[in-house]
């Protein structure tokens, strides 16, 4: 009896702390998506407002047209046509840059474990991914805006935004290589295919998936950036196709309204169509990741 009642006693105590285990990790779940929330709920209610045909396709307003749309209990007339053009230039030729670059590194590094230069260009790409991004957007500024272009341009911040990608294009790279079964590389040279139709048509057409998941990985953290575009794409008022001249993107924008107090109601709008934007890359990541594994 005395055991029988011990056992009971013991199990009550183990009921008893797991539940307390269960409320601690929800409580803590909770505390953890909270800020998350709340933000999303602060850009959805403040910035739902702007949202509009003529948000998408017009030029940013100038500060007497926010003023007096403000002083009227108005709308702010205009846009961020500007902005989205830029962006979508920038991340275009940053990508062009990057994901070629990117996917035969991580390829050779793929194909070159345990070699010296192997392990050099892992460990250099390791530190290239902790590197604040103003620091990035300063050497494009020496290297593009100083001598290539001698200007600020799309080009120098399409530069300093690839500089930002290629660690994580390169590191994903090659650990989606890695998932591939090597028996598959070895029953297509088996078959006498040439090496380098083994890497084009075997190896990267399989791990497809997980290239792609990094590159738009890669694609969601350049386009929130704004410091490196500070330094070398310095900001336009009008639409520029031109990768030569000064090129605007949301994240300026953003910075730009901040410092005009009648800006205020274009910052959320901005803001809640960039963090859509991501949002949306992410969730298409996660579902391509998902089909891979």
């Amino acid at each position: 009896m005395k055991s029988t009642f011990a056992w009971k006693d013991h199990t009550s105590r183990r009921l008893l702390k797991d539940k307390a285990v269960l409320v601690g990790v929800v409580v803590l779940s909770l505390i953890t998506i909270s800020p998350i929330v709340l933000i999303i709920s602060k850009l959805v209610v403040e910035g739902y407002q702007q949202i509009s045909l003529d948000f998408l396709i017009e030029n940013t307003p100038d500060t007497f047209e926010a003023m007096t749309a403000v002083a009227n209990g108005e709308n702010i007339p205009g846009g961020i046509a500007n902005g989205i053009v830029g962006t979508l230039l920038m991340v275009v030729l940053a990508s062009a840059i990057a994901i070629p670059i990117g996917v035969l590194t991580g390829i050779y590094l793929y194909e070159n474990q345990g070699k010296f230069m192997a392990n050099l260009t892992r460990n250099i790409s390791d530190i290239l991914q902790g590197v604040p991004s103003i620091v990035l957007g300063l050497i494009s500024y020496l290297w593009v805006v100083k001598h290539i272009t001698n200007g600020f341009s799309a080009l120098a911040g399409s530069v300093s935004l690839a500089i930002m990608m290629l660690p994580m294009i390169v590191r994903s790279t090659e650990e989606t290589l890695k998932m591939i079964p090597q028996t598959l590389k070895e029953a297509a040279l088996a078959l006498g295919v040439p090496y380098h139709k083994v890497i084009l048509k075997v190896l990267v057409p399989t791990g497809f998936s997980g290239l792609s998941t990094g590159i738009l990985l890669g694609i969601s953290r350049i386009l929130g950036e704004t410091a490196p575009l500070l330094l070398t794409a310095l900001g336009s008022s009008i639409i520029n196709l031109d990768i030569t001249q000064p090129t605007s993107a949301v994240p300026l924008l953003i910075w730009e309204f901040y410092n005009d107090p009648n800006m205020i109601g274009l910052i959320w709008s901005s803001s809640l169509l960039l963090m859509a934007i991501v949002l949306i890359l992410n969730i298409v990541s996660k579902q391509i990741a998902g089909k891979r594994n």
